[in-house]
């Protein structure tokens, strides 16, 4: 007796490997219960796949309180650094002053405290700038760095250039250093911190 053609295992007198090739051909077994039967217009679509959806893509937003509070912070802390910077000077000035060998030093142009307020208000200043520079430019970090940084190198230079006495532009500048860079450095920190990413 002959082995049994493999071919035939599912009962079918066609070739299962040929039979796709003719009119009407359906995938799948032939010994199957619901080959040949209608299977309506959503036979051959792809299972919906709910995870595999592409999710619409957010823009990262901002935690404004988050960022009020720390541009608040900033302000304390550039504050603190410019009436420092202003009363180790002055006690300097002082100390040389005392001695009588150096003349009369006052090299201050306003006192700590003035410093101080204004340190603070452009650290509030340059939060609202950053704040701004996140809604209507693509890159706020770098514009904000290049601006205060800007501004920072002219604050120290006009004072060096326009004071008729050396040693008050000399100061002046120094403070004017001391406030701008810890605007530069915490206020830009802050901002990228507050940005929430989703």
């Amino acid at each position: 007796m002959y082995p049994r053609d493999p071919r035939d295992q599912y009962g079918d007198p066609r070739d299962q490997y040929t039979a796709r090739y003719e009119a009407g051909y359906q995938p799948g077994n032939y010994g199957e219960p619901e080959y040949g039967r209608d299977r309506g217009d959503n036979a051959y679509q792809q299972p919906d796949y709910p995870d595999r959806r592409p999710r619409p893509r957010q823009e990262p937003s901002l935690d404004l309180g988050k960022f009020a509070g720390g541009v608040f912070a900033a302000a304390v802390v550039t504050a603190l650094a410019a009436w420092l910077c202003a009363w180790i000077i002055q006690v300097i000035a002082t100390r040389v002053t005392q001695t009588g060998r150096l003349g009369v030093w006052n090299p201050m142009a306003e006192d700590a405290y003035w410093f101080a307020m204004v340190a603070f208000f452009c650290a509030l200043l340059a939060g609202v700038l950053w704040y701004l520079l996140r809604l209507g430019t693509p890159s706020p970090g770098l514009f904000f760095t290049w601006i205060v940084g800007i501004l920072t190198a002219a604050a120290v230079i006009i004072p060096l250039v326009l004071s008729s006495d050396l040693w008050v532009g000399l100061s002046t500048g120094i403070e004017h250093l001391v406030i701008g860079l810890p605007i530069l450095s915490t206020v830009r920190m802050v901002g990228a911190k507050s940005v929430i990413y989703r």
